[in-house]
């Protein structure tokens, strides 16, 4: 993920999986407590009806969106917290295991991340 990107940019752009279709818009990019680096995006889904959480790293902002490199099933059945609220160190971590990612090479968690970023 490129860390330079502004969050407020990414609100709004479609969002697509791993195999180029598109699962929605992003409605809020999640910040790291600790670092300030965008961490999560929550992805407003028409076809799930919800907001899911993607995770930024691995994902990757292309000039048409935001590319999850996660099947469609994978990110339609992750956990669902709602949005606008803060993700505890557990949320993100049953995210984490979620997607199969070791929370260690992410950013630290016991620093309490998630927050929405304000935008």
């Amino acid at each position: 993920m490129q860390t330079d990107i502004d969050p407020r940019q990414l609100i709004g752009r479609k969002a697509f999986d791993r195999d180029g279709a598109k699962i929605g818009t992003v409605d809020e990019v999640y910040l790291d407590d600790a670092t300030g680096e965008p961490q999560w995006a929550a992805v407003r889904t028409g076809i799930f009806s919800r907001d899911v959480f993607v995770p930024l790293e691995p994902s990757e902002v292309a000039s048409d969106g935001l590319r999850v490199p996660f099947e469609r099933h994978m990110i339609k059945d992750a956990p669902d917290f709602g949005v606008g609220r803060h993700l505890s160190p557990e949320q993100e971590l049953q995210l984490y295991h979620h997607y199969g990612l070791d929370a260690a090479s992410g950013p630290a968690i016991e620093d309490e991340p998630g927050g929405p970023a304000e935008g």
